[in-house]
């Protein structure tokens, strides 16, 4: 199985965006929509990036219209919404599913990692969260309703590690 920083996926305006760029960096990834009930989630993940960026935190989000479809936008529509309504300016990647078969790489990985809270691999909602440590290694994975903001003890611990 690949290393974490050995992972890439496309950002969300095509380009490639490998992994090996965050070597050194603490990584949160999370799976996002643009009409779901968590989606002002974004505010807080947008907080968590200008906090702690120039510490080495990287927040990546990848869009996913799997659960209720509610993100059937085009990636320019998906980056618009988020810029928008929320000011992001983390990265964010191209479209993907996050479970089963056509599950991205990078999400297939995750889960191997970190299987679910219940014990089951499943994604089961928009906005779950995987924090990544500056060594590659998964440090906790977070359910759709852990707020972002909850996240900043876990966060500094692994930017001190």
């Amino acid at each position: 199985m690949p290393a974490f920083h050995d992972l890439q996926a496309l950002a969300i305006d095509g380009s490639p965006a490998p992994f090996s760029a965050w070597k050194g960096h603490a990584v949160l990834v999370v799976n996002t929509a643009s009409a779901c009930g968590y989606t002002p989630q974004f505010a807080g993940l947008q907080a968590l990036w200008e906090r702690y960026r120039e510490r080495g935190l990287v927040v990546v989000g990848f869009p996913s219209n799997e659960f209720g479809r509610q993100d059937p936008g085009t990636h320019e529509q998906i980056a618009a919404f988020c810029q928008k309504n929320y000011g992001v300016t983390f990265p964010m990647m191209a479209k993907v599913e996050v479970n089963g078969e056509a599950a991205h790489p990078v999400w297939k990985w995750l889960k191997a990692q970190a299987p679910g809270p219940k014990g089951g691999e499943p994604i089961a909602w928009n906005f779950s969260k995987f924090l990544v440590g500056r060594d590659g290694a998964v440090r906790a994975r977070y359910a759709s309703g852990d707020r972002p903001e909850a996240l900043a003890a876990a966060i500094e611990a692994s930017l001190a590690a």
